[in-house]
């Protein structure tokens, strides 16, 4: 049966240079290996002003439930300097049981070993007794605009519903089977600038440094802690990511200074009342931290990023268990439920069915020389 073997199928996706937002030929592979197992495949093309145009994927595989389906993405992220690889970034060359190439962990991987699932259940078992689907995006490394949320309100207008949803993401920290991902936090970000009074080094009293006053804000935001943590999530964690004042002259004072910043949040907040506590942190450190003493407080403007990624944490207890006793029986391993990490589409996939996360070991996902291992599971008799 095509499609049944896990490296030809990465083999094919890897070969398609599908670097975001280029479709690349990944999702006409994609299709060449659903279709001949009965899927019916819809191209989805989604565009927005101001935003490249992403073709996405959607497929179905049987009409009753349950319905499980699949999500991710072909795109990858930019290569960097090719000349570092110790193979193509798009040859899928294999060496010492390794798989090289840009996207095998992150996450074509992913999708080529349930696309072989798929076909080995369907080999050994005859037809589904449900429907299982394959959401697919290219655009969850870009501006993930035009990708899964579109195509998820494409589907749920055609009366597409879900009982549940797998994410292939690498969630594994060092070997297969160690992570499910079960909820995600939040993020969180914004630029802070602070404006001043230009002048010459040597005559301070005639300026008012913005440098003075960006420091102080920033160490506003990262001390104290906004949190301790909860039983289900680490800590809300604030990094200062850029501190820029543009300014080359080593004698100017500059006009302005800027930072920008990103918080990962957990279930003790959520963007309103994280962005309140943001701007009291600053608003106190202006009116405390005067550029000059006896000056006026810091003058500063707050500019936040578009579309604040929600926490979200899942509770389905049939979800987890049936993946945790699956992922037990292959590899021997009794998965941690984690809710560490980034983000990912399944913070939009959440608003219509339960979701969890599991694929790859992502110890080299957007790197240099990204790889993944073939492993024989412990029993190869067993239906993966």
């Amino acid at each position: 049966m095509t499609a049944i073997d896990p490296v030809a199928n990465l083999s094919a996706l890897i070969r398609c240079p599908s670097v975001t937002p280029a479709e690349g030929g990944a999702l006409t592979a994609l299709e060449a290996m659903l279709k001949p197992l009965g899927f019916a495949v819809d191209r989805v093309m989604a565009t927005e002003d101001g935003t490249p145009d992403i073709e996405n994927l959607y497929a179905r595989l049987g009409t009753g439930g349950p319905h499980l389906m699949f999500a991710g993405h072909t795109d990858v992220v930019p290569v960097g300097d090719e000349s570092a690889w110790t193979h193509g970034p798009f040859s899928a060359d294999i060496a010492d049981g390794q798989m090289y190439s840009r996207g095998a962990v992150d996450m074509k991987g992913g999708i080529a070993c349930f696309v072989a699932a798929v076909a080995r259940h369907i080999e050994n078992n005859g037809p589904l007794k449900g429907s299982i689907s394959f959401l697919i995006t290219g655009d969850e490394e870009g501006p993930a605009i035009n990708g899964t949320t579109k195509l998820l309100e494409w589907a749920a207008a055609k009366g597409e519903c879900w009982d549940a949803c797998l994410v292939g993401e690498p969630t594994n920290p060092d070997q297969l089977g160690d992570m499910i991902k079960i909820g995600r936090r939040g993020s969180l970000s914004g630029t802070i600038t602070v404006h001043g009074v230009q002048g010459h080094a040597a005559y301070p009293h005639l300026a008012d440094s913005p440098v003075r006053g960006i420091l102080a804000l920033t160490q506003a935001l990262m001390d104290p802690p906004f949190d301790g943590g909860t039983d289900t999530f680490q800590p809300s964690n604030l990094e200062v990511t850029t501190i820029d004042v543009a300014n080359k002259a080593v004698n100017v004072i500059p006009a302005k200074a800027s930072a920008s910043f990103n918080i990962r949040f957990n279930d003790t907040w959520d963007a309103d009342t994280l962005k309140a506590e943001i701007i009291a942190r600053l608003d106190r450190a202006a009116a405390e931290s005067p550029l000059r003493p006896g000056r006026p407080p810091v003058r500063y403007d707050l500019v936040w990023s578009e579309r604040p990624s929600h926490v979200f944490l899942t509770r389905n207890n049939a979800l987890i268990a049936s993946l945790s006793k699956a992922i037990e029986m292959v590899t021997d391993r009794e998965p941690k439920l984690s809710t560490t990490g980034g983000t990912s589409d399944a913070r939009f996939i959440k608003d219509y069915c339960p979701v969890v996360e599991f694929g790859l070991v992502g110890q080299t996902m957007h790197m240099v020389d990204e790889r993944g291992r073939h492993r024989r599971p412990p029993n190869p008799d067993r239906d993966l």
